[in-house]
């Protein structure tokens, strides 16, 4: 998707979105991460998002969630676009197109230079849609931390 405001996040936002993702995820045994991200690196030049999104995806660990139910949402600044990636746990009860709404609600957001409401938008959506399919068990934890990542 594209279309994401030059505006960036006070400290304050960043805190209060940190908040956000630990209410999320409550009710789920699902992790979900957000990197915000300046610019690429020269050696990612050639990567579409969805790849430079699946990089950071591994690079977190976030496919060793106890079930694989990492979902991370990464917006690239200066290129206007952000990508939301799900775990292979996620996609079997997941309906395809899931993320794209997801992303549309961001979108619309941003359109309005929403920049934080977007993001909070979409990461209640992300935990919504994680607590309906892989409810939180009596054993859970924490598994990856809810900070929000700045690069």
């Amino acid at each position: 998707m594209n279309i994401i405001p030059k505006k960036y996040l006070t400290k304050s936002e960043l805190h209060s979105l940190s908040s956000v993702i630990a209410e999320a995820e409550k009710n789920t045994s699902g992790e979900i991460r957000v990197i915000i991200r300046r610019h690429r690196h020269w050696k990612e030049r050639k990567l579409s998002i969805h790849e430079l999104t699946l990089g950071e995806f591994h690079r977190l660990g976030m496919e060793k969630t106890r079930d694989r139910t990492g979902v991370l949402i990464l917006l690239l600044l200066s290129e206007k676009k952000f990508q939301i990636i799900a775990d292979e746990g996620i996609h079997t009860k997941v309906q395809d197109g899931t993320w794209s709404k997801v992303a549309g609600l961001m979108n619309r957001h941003f359109q309005q230079g929403q920049f934080y409401e977007g993001i909070a938008e979409a990461i209640r959506a992300v935990g919504n849609k994680l607590t309906e399919h892989f409810p939180k068990k009596s054993d859970d934890t924490n598994e990856l931390p809810n900070e929000i990542i700045e690069q």
